[in-house]
């Protein structure tokens, strides 16, 4: 609702400016100068919206956050798209406040962060197997850690040693 009232207040304003530029230049201008500036206010601004957006959210996550994926968008009704795609979502992983477990040196438990635009922010905690090149979800109600620092319960995904969520938090603790 944010972005619909803001193209609106931004095709007010152009359009507003144009009325004086035509009153200004009594009337020289054509009418339609007018209803032309409201409707370029606000494509500049869902343009500006939409290419800003990764930055903007990337801006607003806690220190210490690595972006380890992005979606680029191409579209035919947005033509500039295939000039310079849009990013509209993106993965995330938290790694300034990723734990490994003294016992279990290799295995860092970490945030994924998932993020699209015009959707809440989701979390969910991992563990990275930083030797064995793996991934495990700490999804559902079954999955522990032991206390000697093993996986309890984790389905474990294998990921490819240059999967860059795993290199992420397998570098940075």
């Amino acid at each position: 609702m944010f972005e619909f009232i803001a193209a609106l207040v931004a095709g007010v304003a152009l359009a507003g400016i144009m009325m004086l530029v035509r009153w200004m230049s009594r009337g020289r201008l054509p009418r339609w100068v007018v209803p032309a500036a409201a409707g370029i206010g606000m494509l500049s601004y869902a343009v500006w919206s939409e290419y800003s957006w990764f930055a903007r959210a990337t801006n607003a996550m806690p220190p210490g956050t690595v972006v380890t994926w992005k979606n680029e968008s191409r579209s035919f009704w947005r033509p500039w798209t295939y000039y310079a795609p849009v990013v509209n979502r993106f993965t995330a992983v938290d790694v300034a406040h990723a734990q490994r477990h003294p016992n279990q040196p290799g295995l860092v438990m970490a945030d994924l962060l998932f993020s699209a635009r015009w959707k809440t922010p989701a979390r969910m905690k991992a563990v990275f197997d930083c030797n064995g090149n793996r991934r495990g979800d700490l999804l559902g109600e079954n999955v522990s850690v032991a206390e000697d620092g093993t996986i309890v319960g984790a389905d474990w995904v294998a990921v490819p040693a240059d999967d860059p969520a795993l290199q992420a938090a397998c570098r940075q603790s």
